[in-house]
């Protein structure tokens, strides 16, 4: 259900390319049995033309209604299948950008005996080796020599997480600001192999942000390993795109959890 979600989705423009070019072919069919209804004479061809506009009206009816349907795809039935695979994972709000695992720090007042420590200086593997400090550990692996962020130069459309060239394969809490005047609302758009290389929408927010702060999730598993460009566009009243942020991510499978080997 969720991957025939995705794909109508996706592909939900073509579709409606296709029932316009329909509709306005069976209106035309439409159009010419109404013609012919009004200048015959014939009873029994009225009848026939009478119907054959009949059929053309109940095609016309199917069409509407299959345009309705795949915008209930796109608009409803695709938001809440992610936002019930976002409530399901459990993620790990990230205050800042680095994250650091503290020390232990020495206490003055700890006494340590060295009457049991025997060590011979002549042997290399009792030298005392000095443990290195533990460097800090970023939120996400960034690539170097990627495509250089598009838009964010502004407060009004920022991205810090996913960072331009960020690595993402756990779900992920998008972090930046996105507001404008009139405000209307913000949406997330991907765009790569999973979306037939067409920026696809993601799930849209109402609520602006004019500080750094959490703007919605990202959940990369849904989509194929490989490079995708990720992108925040801001709304006003009009529905006009007025701020803009995109950045340049690579989706790739998770990092296997490491087998204990069993002594036998």
């Amino acid at each position: 259900m969720v991957a025939f979600t995705a794909f109508i989705e996706q592909t939900a423009l073509g579709w409606y390319f296709i029932i316009a070019f329909a509709l306005m072919w069976v209106w035309r069919k439409w159009r010419l049995a109404q013609t012919q209804l009004r200048t015959t004479y014939y009873e029994l061809e009225r009848a026939i033309y009478r119907q054959r506009s009949n059929a053309w009206v109940t095609s016309m009816v199917l069409l509407i209604e299959f345009a309705l349907v795949i915008f209930g795809f796109q608009r409803v039935i695709a938001p809440t299948l992610r936002s019930y695979a976002t409530e399901e994972t459990q993620l790990v709000q990230p205050e800042d950008g680095i994250y650091v695992t503290e020390a232990p720090s020495f206490q003055s007042a700890a006494q340590i005996s060295d009457e049991d420590v025997i060590l011979n200086p002549t042997d290399p593997a009792n030298a005392i080796q000095i443990t290195p400090t533990l460097t800090p550990t970023p939120v996400g692996t960034i690539l170097p020599n990627m495509p250089d962020p598009i838009g964010c130069d502004t407060d009004q459309a920022k991205l810090r997480i996913p960072a331009n060239g960020m690595v993402v394969f756990e779900p992920l809490e998008v972090i930046g600001q996105a507001y404008v005047d009139d405000f209307a609302f913000y949406k997330f758009e991907l765009n790569g192999k999973s979306t037939f290389d067409q920026f696809a929408p993601l799930a849209e927010y109402s609520q602006p942000s004019q500080a750094e702060t959490s703007l919605g999730q990202f959940v990369p598993s849904q989509y194929e390993p490989g490079q995708y460009q990720f992108r925040l566009n801001v709304f006003d009243l009009t529905g006009t795109a007025r701020a803009t942020c995109m950045v340049t991510i690579v989706i790739s499978l998770p990092i296997p959890t490491p087998t204990p080997l069993t002594v036998q």
